[in-house]
């Protein structure tokens, strides 16, 4: 079999069993586990997958830029805001992640609700604008592009002085085997602060982002009250069987 057979062999298996193994792989097609790390690697680079330990998972559509992403899964984005409205309850504080996702949530909530919103998306706070009764914090700090947010230093210690009743996260990747993850380190960094931050923390997950991994872990799933998601395959399901809360949306 030829290099370009052999990788595009990877990618079907990967977009049918939503992993790929290199070991199986390797001992299937009769080649070396080096050959199919290379492989692997040389598809990773071209962002076409995201290796992991022993092989490789979808990559995340969510880590395109975030023009881009404001015209993926917009329906399901759109179920899982609504769901994600209703833990907004009024008089609480809550913490809003950047994101296209939350950027739909901030778009639903009523707009007679009096409560506290505090983010570090200069989009969602721009959203709320037309909300009176919403009590909007921006925490400031560098620009992050891609996501549209601020993080870094300043950010992190603007986010100390919050004490909020829930954040609303928003991940690129929800897998069972590798976690919640997202595309930047630093990014990555930040909504683990801002979790610390809130007593409860729910993920924000439409369909495109389960099953998917990025490079950057952001909280083990302990640490959530519920992931959110408009999925119901066999990775939704494998998260409940571990003890994960699922809120269908």
């Amino acid at each position: 079999m030829l290099v370009g057979e052999r990788r595009e062999l990877l990618l079907a298996r990967l977009a049918a069993d939503g992993k790929v193994l290199a070991k199986d792989v390797a001992a299937e097609l009769g080649v070396s586990e080096d050959s199919i790390r290379r492989d692997l690697r040389d598809l990773a680079a071209a962002g076409l997958c995201q290796r992991v330990y022993g092989g490789a998972l979808p990559v995340s559509p969510a880590v395109a830029d975030y023009a881009s992403r404001t015209s993926i899964a917009v329906g399901g984005k759109d179920r899982v805001a609504a769901v994600a409205a209703g833990l907004v309850r009024p008089g609480s504080t809550v913490i809003l992640d950047g994101g296209t996702t939350t950027l739909a949530v901030a778009k639903v909530l009523p707009r007679d609700l009096e409560a506290t919103v505090v983010t570090h998306s200069p989009t969602v706070a721009v959203a709320l604008l037309e909300h009176a009764g919403i009590e909007v914090f921006l925490l400031g700090g560098r620009l992050f592009r891609h996501s549209a947010v601020t993080c870094g230093a300043a950010a992190a210690e603007a986010a100390q002085a919050v004490s909020a009743d829930v954040f609303l996260l928003g991940v690129t990747g929800v897998h069972p085997d590798a976690g919640l993850t997202t595309g930047d380190a630093d990014e990555a960094a930040m909504k683990r602060t801002l979790a610390r931050r809130a007593a409860d923390t729910y993920v924000l997950a439409s369909a495109e982002k389960i099953g998917a991994a990025s490079r950057f872990t952001v909280l083990p799933f302990a640490d959530v009250a519920g992931v959110i998601t408009d999925a119901a395959e066999e990775n939704v399901q494998k998260l409940a069987e571990r003890g994960v809360p699922i809120l269908p949306a």
